[in-house]
């Protein structure tokens, strides 16, 4: 599985899954263009030179459509057009109940997850067309089917995306070009290491695998979907979870149901 003489696009690569996919990439050959909005971003990029490959950074707002066209218009100068994009940027920073969550951060996160994607996606597609050749990997989440407790911005973002990848695929399987989405249950980055010990804690006794997902596990399999041997999975949802689906409690809420059998 070679990725030698592919131009990758990477979004929010500073740290967890993007840093690790980014990597990841390089590893199997391609150059890497790098999206985020931290400074960490530039240690991801001397990590890929160190590995004998091309990389270079755009400091971008995904949100922004200027943005992208803008910062994308530089790293296409610097590496050529991308081949293989990893739609991975996304906030999680919007914990309220529904009745409590204000206008201004739903708007936000909705801006970032989902909207960024189609931004990101709208403005690489054109030359995969024009190549006949493009892989499309969209960070969704289990949430999308499952919903999360206090996050709805969240988890209907992630939703949304499931319904873009598919419509690409429709739209451009014939061109050659896949789009697919990955569904992670709760992955071992920064973010999840600062979460209350109970949620990651209630996260591994409902996995049946019993412990959470490394980033390097979900970067291999984006690369693999960055392959030609990945060409005929397209408008997929892959859940990299071990098995957590397969249990339909809300995480958020087990703390609530766990009080409300106390209180009978």
């Amino acid at each position: 599985m070679s990725l030698h003489g592919k131009i990758a696009l990477v979004t929010g690569a500073a740290r967890g899954i993007g840093r690790a996919t980014a990597l990841r990439l390089a590893d199997a050959g391609a150059d890497v263009a790098l999206m985020d909005l931290q400074s960490e971003v530039e240690d991801t990029a001397a990590r890929i030179r160190e590995h004998g490959r091309r990389a270079a950074v755009a400091m971008v707002d995904v949100a922004d459509p200027d943005e992208v066209g803008a910062g994308l218009q530089g790293l296409r100068a610097a590496l050529g057009d991308v081949d293989v994009l990893v739609s991975n940027a996304a906030i999680v920073n919007n914990i309220a109940p529904l009745t409590k969550m204000t206008a201004e951060r739903w708007q936000r996160e909705i801006a970032v997850n989902l909207t960024g994607a189609f931004h990101v996606i709208q403005a690489v597609l054109g030359p995969m067309v024009a190549r006949g050749w493009g892989r499309i990997i969209v960070m969704s989440s289990g949430a999308a089917h499952g919903g999360l407790h206090h996050q709805a911005a969240y988890a209907a973002s992630k939703a949304g995306l499931i319904g873009l990848v598919q419509t690409v695929t429709l739209e451009h399987a014939r061109h050659g070009i896949t789009c697919n989405a990955i569904l992670p249950g709760l992955i071992e980055t920064e973010t999840v290491r600062m979460m209350p010990a109970e949620i990651r804690e209630a996260a591994q006794a409902g996995t049946p695998a019993r412990r959470l997902g490394a980033t390097d596990e979900v970067a291999h399999l984006i690369a693999f979907l960055a392959s030609d041997e990945a060409g005929f999975i397209n408008g997929a949802e892959i859940d990299i979870d071990g098995g957590l689906r397969l249990n339909t409690m809300s995480l958020g809420s087990r703390k609530e149901v766990a009080q409300q059998h106390r209180d009978g």
